[in-house]
């Protein structure tokens, strides 16, 4: 995720405890805030910087014309605004609120695809080609959830084959295709059977790690002269379509 990929154009109004304010996103660099009540009523633009977090999670921070203060961490899935602010008389405020939506962004950004697609190949390259057991923890929900029947239920079963597994076993990635929490990734592994396997693996992705997984094998049929075919597998496919 990157600034640029801010939703610029996007009004949200904040309902914090001890007050309501209404946030314009002019651009990835200035804000107008609007509070219409109360002691801190009033309306300005300030400039901001943006750090992205994470799946649509900003922190933002600005300065105010009398002096204050302030970061935001916001959750744009959720709907969540985190407030940190230092008041010009030294007075520190620490809010939390929901928001809603009063306009839409100019262009919708969803950053899910790419950072999920990272996830997922973090994972199946750190466990099926370093043999990383470790990286189960890091990477994996504590309730992952497994539709593979002969692989048991959760993280530490996930572990223990991760171990087990034959130095001969080594999986190369292929193709990628993601959409919101969802990603597929089409790939080849050998020494997990016989003969090389292509598999399609299904991933769902919450709150930052794999949460559930899905997964179809199929033995490997090479090319032989005279065949018309195309390969079922190419390493390269996942860079063409990229």
């Amino acid at each position: 995720m990157s600034a640029e990929r801010f939703p610029a154009g996007l009004k949200i109004d904040v309902t914090y405890p001890q007050f309501r304010v209404s946030l314009t996103f002019v651009s990835a660099s200035q804000l107008t805030f609007e509070i219409k009540d109360g002691p801190f009523a009033r309306t300005e633009t300030v400039d901001i910087e943006v750090v992205p977090l994470g799946n649509s999670v900003f922190a933002l921070s600005w300065q105010e014309r009398d002096g204050a203060t302030v970061t935001n961490v916001q959750d744009h899935d959720r709907g969540t605004v985190h407030s940190w602010a230092t008041l010009p008389g030294g007075r520190f405020l620490r809010m939390s609120g929901t928001f809603v939506v009063t306009r839409p962004a100019d262009v919708r950004s969803d950053d899910r695809p790419r950072s999920n697609t990272a996830l997922v190949l973090e994972a199946m390259t750190s466990l099926f080609q370093r043999h990383d057991a470790s990286a189960v923890e890091r990477l994996y929900a504590e309730d992952y959830i497994q539709h593979n029947p002969e692989i048991p239920q959760g993280r530490a079963a996930l572990e223990g084959l991760v171990e087990s597994l034959s130095p001969s076993v080594h999986y190369e990635p292929g193709l990628t295709i993601a959409q919101g929490d969802l990603v597929a990734i089409h790939g080849r592994i050998r020494g997990w059977s016989e003969k090389p396997q292509v598999v399609v693996d299904i991933f769902r992705v919450e709150n930052g790690r794999l949460a559930e997984h899905w997964d179809v094998l199929q033995d490997e049929v090479p090319l032989t002269a005279g065949v018309a075919g195309l390969a079922m597998f190419d390493p390269r496919e996942g860079e063409r379509h990229s």
